[in-house]
């Protein structure tokens, strides 16, 4: 029996967005700020080493994305609204360019709102 394993570290980044398209008066319409917090999931049979994946190849992987992140305004970054929906969906394809076991992101707007995205 073959079986799979899931292994996930945390990052975090502090960054502003404001979601433009929503209607007059939505608070998110306006600029404000986010403590994000995310989480990256590889999930995968065990390799030789009895690793699924090195937590050091997660962060390799992860470090240049929040460094682009990273106090910014989102808004600048990218031309997608900046939901918490598309920035998970933006940060899995780009960690799966480099880590191409990562199948989730469990990303946290603030402590009590989160999206899984997942491939």
């Amino acid at each position: 029996m073959t079986m799979t394993y899931t292994v996930s570290k945390d990052f975090s980044f502090e960054a502003a967005h404001s979601l433009p398209h929503l209607p007059t008066g939505h608070k998110c319409r306006n600029m404000h700020g986010h403590s994000y917090r995310f989480r990256v999931e590889c999930s995968a049979p065990i390799d030789n080493r009895g690793f699924v994946v090195d937590y050091s190849e997660i962060s390799d992987a992860v470090s240049p994305i929040v460094s682009k992140l990273d106090h910014q305004n989102l808004n600048e970054l990218f031309s997608f609204h900046t939901t918490a929906e598309n920035l998970s969906a933006w940060i899995l394809t780009e960690v799966r360019k480099v880590l191409p076991s990562a199948n989730k992101v469990v990303f946290f707007e603030t402590a009590t709102t989160r999206v899984c995205c997942s491939i």
